[in-house]
């Protein structure tokens, strides 16, 4: 089989909505899908798709509070 008659197949499914803009998928037929997994929609059950390269992960970035006057402590003492 050559390389784009694997998709055809039957072995992997077209990708979903989630998958658009991706780098790892490829056009058969004028089908699309994923070279990196055969069922696109379940890596997408759980949230982010791992094999995402057009999504990233949003991390919650929080800002500790800090007390001033161990603050100014901090300062003096480094000089």
């Amino acid at each position: 089989m050559a390389s784009t008659e694997i998709y055809s197949s039957g072995l992997f499914k077209h990708i979903i909505d989630k998958c658009e803009g991706c780098d790892r998928i490829i056009e058969n037929n004028n089908n699309k899908f994923c070279t990196s997994y055969s069922n696109p929609e379940s890596k997408w059950r759980l949230g982010l798709c791992n094999f995402a390269t057009h999504a990233k992960i949003e991390l919650a970035v929080s800002q500790v509070k800090v007390n001033p006057l161990k603050a100014s402590k901090r300062a003096m003492g480094k000089k």
